[in-house]
């Protein structure tokens, strides 16, 4: 059985930073892309960002660039996503999620149609 955890929300001011970590098991980690997705209120969920099976590469919405990084350690089986100059409308439950493809392309490891097997997610709150 897939399970992912997350951990790290909480509430931050505005310019804050939070680190969100996700614990993985039931398949072999490192096999499969992951990435980090948000849900606000009264909004679609949206993907954050993603990085691939390796670590090799990384994608990142355009309104996290720069703010956000996401990093993955394969032999403990651990996602993160470090989030710095947090704003008020990176509110959201955020939650991590897998590819179900098995080492995806580097073109398309992104693409969330494909993405399943999500947590239940981290309430991370940003105070102005």
């Amino acid at each position: 059985q897939v399970q992912m955890v997350e951990s790290g929300g909480g509430f931050v001011q505005t310019g804050g930073s939070l680190r969100l970590s996700c614990a993985a098991s039931g398949r072999t980690f490192s096999n499969y892309a992951m990435g980090w997705f948000r849900q606000a209120p009264g909004k679609e969920r949206e993907l954050v960002s993603a990085i691939n099976w390796s670590g090799e590469y990384t994608y990142y919405a355009d309104s996290v660039k720069g703010r956000f990084t996401i990093s993955r350690d394969n032999a403990n089986n651990m996602l993160s996503l470090q989030m710095n100059n947090l704003k008020p409308e990176d509110t959201a439950v955020y939650d991590c999620a897998s590819d179900s493809r098995f080492k995806a392309s580097s073109t398309n490891y992104y693409f969330t149609h494909f993405y399943a097997w999500r947590g239940r997610g981290t309430q991370v709150t940003v105070s102005s």
